[in-house]
């Protein structure tokens, strides 16, 4: 699965899921741009991608970020042939939980971080594949939370609201855009080791939990790197007769009950 000659955008590709999908794309032939919030992260992850990496700072729930990054790239290397969309993250600190703990800011900005956002980015690079009159494709970040939920310890409400909300965009986007050759996809991780993903990791109850739901592998959380592949795969012409899917890399979440450890 070439992507040699490829021009891809990482939203959200700094840290994560997100750089090791940026890096994994260098390595098959690809040249990436990376964006994300901290211009010193972003200046690191450039650094790892080497001659075939660039970068742009900018929040991704500004309906100008993804529009600037796609402008760049093109500046850059002439074009744009694929945009993975990875940036969100938890709003458990503005209020997120579940429904009858929601706080109105945790809505809002859980919304904004986790939906919104791919909104504006899906929105800049159809714009661009429309005006070059040319096909592309589009990965967007789901979570198996969006449609296999897990209490007790995974009950942010919006959060898996956004993530539901993900496929249905990415799959009625995919039906409009089929005969312009435009791809839309999804992809849906588990809990894997992420700075967002730092309270399951840290703690024993929740580690003990997803043993027996992510049972693959010895039954652990899941890498950035396991992602890596289905990445490449979606962005490559390996791809080019896939579109409005949902593919779950989640060490078995989706088709295990869990045990709930006894305090």
């Amino acid at each position: 699965m070439t992507l040699e000659g490829k021009r891809i955008v990482v939203v959200g590709g700094t840290t994560g899921l997100g750089l090791s999908a940026a890096r994994a794309f260098v390595a098959a032939g690809a040249r990436v741009l990376v964006t994300g919030r901290d211009s010193d992260r972003v200046a690191a992850a450039v650094k790892s991608l080497g001659e075939s990496g660039a970068g742009l700072p900018g929040d991704a729930s500004d309906p100008v970020a993804a529009t600037a990054a796609i402008d760049r790239i093109v500046e850059l290397w002439g074009g744009l042939d694929g945009l993975y969309h990875v940036a969100g993250g938890s709003g458990r600190q503005f209020g997120d939980g579940p429904l009858h703990e929601l706080t109105d800011e945790g809505v809002r900005k859980t919304i904004d971080l986790n939906l919104t956002s791919v909104i504006y980015s899906n929105r800049a690079a159809v714009r661009r594949f429309l005006e070059e009159n040319r096909g592309g494709s589009i990965l967007n970040m789901g979570s198996v939370l969006g449609y296999a939920p897990s209490s007790p310890f995974f009950s942010a409400h919006v959060y898996a609201t956004t993530k539901a909300a993900i496929i249905g965009l990415t799959r009625s986007a995919a039906n409009h855009y089929a005969s312009r050759n435009i791809r839309f996809n999804v992809l849906a991780p588990a809990v894997t080791e992420t700075p967002m993903a730092r309270r399951a990791a840290e703690d024993d109850t929740i580690l003990r939990f997803i043993e027996t739901k992510q049972r693959l592998d010895g039954g652990r959380m899941g890498r950035p790197e396991d992602c890596d592949a289905a990445a490449v795969y979606f962005m490559s012409d390996a791809a080019r007769f896939t579109t409005g899917q949902l593919l779950a890399v989640d060490g078995g979440w989706s088709i295990s009950e869990g045990q709930i450890p006894q305090q």
